[in-house]
């Protein structure tokens, strides 16, 4: 398990895609997209990403639900022991979790998937890329703060977890935990 973390277009995603396609050998990664095209602004991106990530990969969309779709996702019976799972990102996740009001409950819910593969051995094959929000000023308001603070914590949570933590900057990856 990877998290790889950066701020607005660090390049953290276009890393993450080459750890996972590299990773992946001859099995097709599987890329699950946290976001959902609201506007017109969020369409032409998911199109570009899509553009950007071509025809080897297997797209799925889940804005709220991540524990269970990477359940799904990664059950022995349907994927290969070889198949990477790309979360991009978490901070959407979090975001669309806080406006739902669904966050603690799902936050739970991804944790504890987390900690049920961990306990069989092996880590599974996901990698989480996620915005790095805490190297800001703290934000005015409310919102904006429960943000901040449920991305730091859930970023605590899985670097605790995971074997290796990269953060992106320039388009550089920093090794932060882990061999690679």
């Amino acid at each position: 398990m990877q998290l790889i973390l950066g701020g607005a277009r660090s390049g953290k995603s276009r890393y993450a895609q080459e750890r996972a396609e590299a990773l992946s050998g001859d099995e097709s990664p599987i890329y699950l997209a946290t976001a959902e095209a609201r506007d017109d602004e969020m369409r032409k991106r998911i199109a570009r990403h899509r553009g950007d990530r071509g025809r080897r990969w297997q797209t799925r969309e889940e804005p709220l639900h991540l524990a269970g779709a990477l359940a799904r996702i990664s059950n022995p019976d349907t994927s290969g022991p070889d198949t990477w799972v790309l979360v991009d990102c978490l901070t959407l996740w979090i975001s669309n979790c806080l406006h739902a009001g669904c966050w603690e409950k799902e936050r739970g819910q991804l944790l504890a998937e987390v900690d049920r593969r961990l306990a069989t051995g092996s880590a599974p094959n996901w990698l989480f890329v996620s915005n790095e929000v805490g190297s800001g000023v703290v934000p005015l308001g409310q919102l904006s703060r429960e943000f901040v603070d449920a991305s730091g914590w859930l970023h605590q949570a899985l670097a605790e977890r995971c074997d290796q933590v990269t953060l992106v900057v320039a388009g550089l990856p920093l090794r932060l935990k882990g061999k690679y």
